[in-house]
C-alpha cells in the first residue's frame, strides 16, 4: 500500500499516537492556519508569509468581520449600550473579541509551529495587541457587556475588628486583718458543762 508521499507503506504499521485522532484545538488551528494561507495568496498583490507584518494580520481581522455573527451597535443606534436590545436594528455583524482573541492564540502557535521564528512572529506584535484592546473596548461599550475578568474574592480581616486577648489573671490577694483595738479586749471564756459526780 502506498501513501500519500508514493513510499510503500505497510498496513498496521503505523503507531497508536499517529493513528489518534487530532484534537478539537488542534484541528481548528490547522484550519485556521490554511485559512490565513490562503489569504496571503489571495491578497492583492500576493503575500509571502515572511514579509507578513502585524498590519497584515490586522487586514486579516478586519476581512474576518463579513463573516462575523455578534451584532455591534454603532453610536447613533437607540440600542447602543443595551445588553438585550428588544428589537432587530440594522447594526453591522462583526466577529466576537472574544472570537478573534483565540484566534490570534491559535495563529500565533502555528505560525512558530510551521517553522516561524518568536522574534519574528507577526501575530505577536504590539500592533495587533492594541488593536484587540480597542475592540474589546469598542464591543464592551456598543453592547453593554463588560469583558472584565473576573477577580477572585479575598478574604480580609478588617481593621476595625478588635481582637481580644486572653491573660490568665492571678486570684484577688486576701482582706487585710483588722486593725488592732486600744486596750484589752473583751476576755472570751469557754463554757464549762455542768458536771454532775454521783459518789458510788
Amino acid at each position: 500500500m502506498e501513501g500519500a508521499s508514493g513510499a510503500p507503506q505497510s498496513e498496521g504499521s503505523g503507531s497508536p499516537a499517529a493513528a489518534a485522532a487530532p484534537s478539537r484545538y488542534e484541528s481548528q488551528k490547522r484550519r485556521d492556519w490554511n485559512t490565513f494561507l490562503q489569504y496571503l495568496r489571495n491578497h492583492k498583490p500576493p503575500l509571502t508569509l515572511g514579509r507578513c507584518s502585524g498590519a497584515h494580520v490586522i487586514e486579516f481581522l478586519k476581512y474576518l468581520d463579513q463573516f462575523g455573527k455578534t451584532k455591534v451597535h454603532i453610536t447613533g443606534c437607540p440600542y447602543f449600550g443595551h445588553p438585550n436590545p428588544p428589537a432587530p436594528c440594522a447594526c453591522p455583524l462583526k466577529q466576537a473579541w472574544g472570537s478573534l482573541d483565540a484566534l490570534i492564540g491559535r495563529l500565533r502557535a502555528a505560525f512558530e509551529e510551521n517553522g516561524g521564528r518568536p522574534e519574528s512572529n507577526p501575530f505577536a506584535t504590539r500592533a495587533v495587541r492594541i488593536y484587540l484592546r480597542e475592540v474589546r473596548e469598542a464591543q464592551a461599550k456598543a453592547r453593554g457587556i463588560p469583558y472584565e475578568k473576573k477577580k477572585r474574592k479575598r478574604t480580609s480581616v478588617s481593621s476595625t475588628v478588635t481582637t481580644t486577648t486572653l491573660i490568665s489573671t492571678p486570684p484577688p490577694p486576701p482582706p487585710p486583718p483588722p486593725p488592732p483595738t486600744d486596750g484589752p479586749g473583751p476576755a472570751v471564756t469557754a463554757a464549762t458543762p455542768n458536771v454532775t459526780t454521783t459518789a458510788v
